[in-house]
Order: structure tokens, then C-alpha cells, then sequence
């Protein structure tokens, strides 16, 4: 009976693990034109952007195999959507908006890149020496103080 039961639900959930995939939402891969390239400050920015941040901060996403099952996939559109509005350095200046600013901020609190970014994307979490650079550079790319450069640190500067 309880071996029943249990089949029963492993069928149940499995049949609805499959119904999940028939939802549209978070499948739409392509990514959009890069419309502007920024004029880094170093190769050194750039590596450490693309390492850290471009998956969801410019229009060359590269998206994971599980970024195509659902409901992963769901919550990866809508991390990279949300991303791209924020910050995009694909659009970077276009209607003259710059968040370069905010950006380098955030990496200084710590709040970028995502914590549950960071698991399945280790080489995104950057050294304390890497990100001194890394938000020194995006200031200098995008412009504005940061609080490296104030000598106001943020949480987990080692």
C-alpha cells in the first residue's frame, strides 16, 4: 500500500515536472544586438566584467543548459531581464542613462554578483585583490567616486 502511495506520487510529480516545460516563459535565447561596446578602461575591467556580471549586465548571455527547463529557466529570464534593465552595458548611454556608477556600488556592498548566481558560476566570484580592481576600473570606465577610491569599505572586503 505505503509502495503504491509512493509510486503514485513519484508519477504524480513527475508528471508535473513535465507539464512545467509546456509554460513559454524563460525559453526566448536569443539575445538581442550589442548596440554599443564600452570603451574600457583595461582588458583587465573587461575580463573581470564578463567573468562576473555580463551573463545578466549586457546582451551576450551565455545560457546554461538548465537555463531550458523549467522552472530554472523561469527565474534565469526573469534574473537576466531584470539585470538588463538595470544595467546594460550592451545599451550603456542610449536614451543617456549611466549606471556605471550604481554598478561599481553594488560590487562594493557586495550585493553583485547574485549569491545564487555564484554556485553554479564560481569564476564569478571575484578575490578581495580582484575586486578592488574590478570596481576601480568600472568607475573609470563609466565614471563617478566609488567607496574603494573614498576609503569607505563595504561588507566582505577581506
Amino acid at each position: 500500500m505505503v509502495k503504491k502511495a509512493l509510486l503514485a506520487s513519484l508519477g504524480a510529480l513527475v508528471l508535473f515536472g513535465l507539464v512545467l516545460q509546456l509554460v513559454p516563459y524563460g525559453r526566448n535565447h536569443t539575445n538581442p544586438p550589442v548596440q554599443v561596446e564600452p570603451q574600457w578602461d583595461s582588458p583587465r575591467t573587461q575580463e573581470l566584467f564578463f567573468r562576473a556580471c555580463a551573463d545578466c549586465h549586457s546582451n551576450e548571455t551565455v545560457w546554461p543548459w538548465y537555463s531550458n527547463v523549467a522552472p530554472m529557466s523561469w527565474l534565469i529570464q526573469r534574473d537576466v531581464d531584470e539585470g538588463r534593465a538595470r544595467f546594460n552595458i550592451s545599451e550603456q548611454g542610449i536614451g543617456g542613462e549611466n549606471h556605471g556608477e550604481e554598478a561599481a556600488e553594488t560590487v562594493s556592498r557586495g550585493t553583485m554578483p547574485m549569491a545564487v548566481y555564484v554556485p553554479l558560476h564560481p569564476a564569478a566570484l571575484l578575490s578581495a585583490q580582484e575586486k578592488r580592481e574590478f570596481i576601480q576600473g568600472l568607475a573609470a570606465t563609466f565614471g563617478g567616486e566609488t567607496e574603494a577610491e573614498t576609503g569607505e569599505g563595504g561588507e566582505g572586503d577581506d
